[in-house]
């Protein structure tokens, strides 16, 4: 029903504009072919209606920002000064942190303390034995024991791993934890796929809060998540802000802003850009008469334009003016 209305709207326009001293020329309108994603229209005129800009790569400094959250906060421990007191916004982190602490004490007590004591015991039982003074089985006994820490070691090791997973899936690293410095705090973000190359570890950023509006805090990208959900296709990014005051409090929410970095990008006007069922579309001027419907891959806004990573290809004329017409005619609305 629109297109049609558009259709009689568009034929009346151009039909006003052939009266030449009062006089109407007839104007013969045929309704544009539409094959596929091809657009057809049957005279020069009717399709001059629609502007097309030529699309070109441009140098581009924007940003972007993502929502944040404020995961874990470092403090020092009153119980013991040489580890830090780190307090997670998921239980489920804490116990995973809590058991990566025991295992790697366990780890430590069996590799420097047990296995040196199962060795020593085992070198004075072979000893007494040259001397007459222990039995076979006595140095059965003595191997045994040995092998029994060695065991016990490589299954803490094993739980250690799988405490590591944990807490790398949830954006954390086991050497970050380890030299977390009191009074700072965590946030975690998550960046779509094609996001990634726009941010590098070690990088700024600016965090802001909802419960503190007005304040910008500044913070530094410490790394990026090794696994893309497989349905989000979103990845983790690890934040690290200096809290000294200790305002910011695991669980708040916030928002991070990135800068993408200087480089050359293809983008369109926004006016160009239609969404059908969540995907983007142009339409590109194919000749005088013809345009052709293009599903693009869209990154962020920069300004009033938007950043296209495929779809379009340099030089190409992509529509500007009469967009929405276009669409009403590809897809029949």
């Amino acid at each position: 029903m629109r297109t049609t209305v558009f259709i009689l709207l568009l034929a009346g326009v151009l039909l006003s504009c052939k009266k030449e001293q009062g006089q109407e020329r007839h104007l013969n309108f045929v309704k544009p072919k539409v094959s596929g994603d091809l657009i057809t229209f049957a005279d020069d005129t009717t399709a001059s209606y629609f502007t097309s800009l030529p699309i070109e790569s441009t140098d581009l400094l924007a940003d972007f920002s993502v929502p944040a959250r404020v995961v874990a906060t470092v403090m020092a421990s009153s119980e013991n000064p040489s580890l830090n007191l780190i307090l997670f916004d998921k239980p489920e982190l804490t116990t995973d942190y809590t058991q990566l602490l025991q295992h790697l004490a366990n780890i430590r007590q069996i590799e420097e303390i047990t296995i040196k004591q199962r060795n020593i015991e085992l070198e004075r039982i072979l000893d007494l034995q040259k001397h007459g003074a222990a039995t076979g089985r006595d140095v059965l006994e003595a191997q045994t024991a040995l092998a029994l820490e060695k065991t016990i070691l490589i299954n803490e090791k094993s739980s250690m791993i799988e405490e590591e997973s944990m807490l790398k899936l949830g954006g954390f690293s086991t050497e970050a934890l380890r030299r977390a410095k009191p009074n700072m705090v965590w946030v975690i973000s998550e960046l779509a796929e094609n996001q990634i190359s726009k941010v590098k570890p070690g990088e700024r950023c600016q965090v802001t809060f909802s419960s503190f509006p007005n304040e910008i805090f500044k913070g530094k990208i410490e790394d990026i998540g090794d696994v893309v959900d497989n349905v989000t296709r979103l990845l983790k990014l690890r934040i690290s802000i200096v809290n000294p005051d200790r305002r910011l409090k695991a669980g708040m929410f916030g928002s991070a802003r990135f800068g993408l970095r200087e480089g050359k990008f293809i983008t369109v006007p926004l006016e160009a850009l239609v969404t059908v069922q969540g995907k983007n579309y142009v339409f590109v001027k194919k000749s005088a008469r013809e345009f052709e419907r293009r599903s693009v891959s869209i990154g962020q806004q920069a300004n009033n334009r938007m950043i296209v990573f495929d779809g379009i290809v340099e030089h190409e004329q992509v529509v500007v003016k009469g967009t929405m017409q276009l669409k009403g005619l590809a897809f029949g609305y």
